[in-house]
C-alpha cells in the first residue's frame, strides 16, 4: 500500500524514454549498420588473411597476435550484443527495463594494451583501433542512456546562452547599444 501511495519521481524514468528514441533514431540505425559490418569485416580477416598474417610472424608477435585478436573480438561482440539489445527494444522484442538490467551494459574500457603496432599486420593494427572506437562509443551511449542520474547541463555553450538569455531578460544586456554608439 506504501507503495501505491508514493509517487514515482519521473526523472527517475527518464532513461526509458532517452533508450527507446534512440533505438528508434537514425543515428542507432546507422550505428547498428556500421557495428554489423565491422563484425563481419573482422570475422573475414581473422578467419582469412588473418591466419596467413599470423604465420608470417614469430613466436612472440604471433602471441601478441593472438592476444589483440581475442581483444577486438570480444569488444565487437559485446558492442554488437549491446547493439542488437537496443534493437530488440525498438522492434518491441524487449522491455526497455529488461534492456537496462545490469546484465546488458557494457563496462567501462580499459586502456589499450601498450603495443607496438608497427611490427603486427596493418588490417589487425585497423581492426583493433576500430572496435576500441566503437566499443567506447557504444559505451559512452549506455552510460548516457541508462543514467538514472539527473546530470546539470555542463554544456558552456548552453551556460553563455542561458546568461545572456538572464541579462536581456534583467534589462543589463542590450545588443544593439555597440551598434547605436558607433
Amino acid at each position: 500500500m506504501r507503495d501505491a501511495i508514493q509517487s514515482v519521481d519521473p526523472a527517475k524514468n527518464d532513461w526509458k524514454r532517452r533508450v527507446v528514441e534512440f533505438a528508434s533514431s537514425e543515428v542507432f540505425d546507422r550505428l547498428f549498420k556500421g557495428g554489423m559490418t565491422l563484425v563481419e569485416e573482422a570475422a573475414a580477416y581473422l578467419d582469412g588473411a588473418g591466419r596467413v598474417d599470423s604465420r608470417k610472424l614469430n613466436r612472440e608477435l604471433a602471441l601478441v597476435y593472438a592476444a589483440e585478436s581475442m581483444e577486438v573480438t570480444t569488444r565487437l561482440m559485446q558492442a554488437a550484443s549491446w547493439l542488437v539489445v537496443q534493437r530488440a527494444v525498438r522492434d518491441k522484442d524487449m522491455k526497455v527495463e529488461e534492456a537496462g538490467d545490469e546484465k546488458y551494459r557494457l563496462s567501462r574500457p580499459g586502456p589499450p594494451h601498450p603495443v607496438d603496432e608497427a611490427v603486427l599486420p596493418r588490417e589487425l593494427c585497423s581492426l583493433m583501433n576500430r572496435s576500441r572506437n566503437l566499443y567506447e562509443r557504444v559505451w559512452r551511449l549506455d552510460e548516457a542512456l541508462y543514467s538514472t542520474e539527473i546530470r546539470p547541463n555542463d554544456n558552456p555553450v548552453m551556460r553563455q546562452l542561458d546568461r545572456l538569455k538572464s541579462a536581456a531578460e534583467s534589462g543589463a544586456f542590450d545588443p544593439l547599444a555597440a551598434w547605436r554608439d558607433s
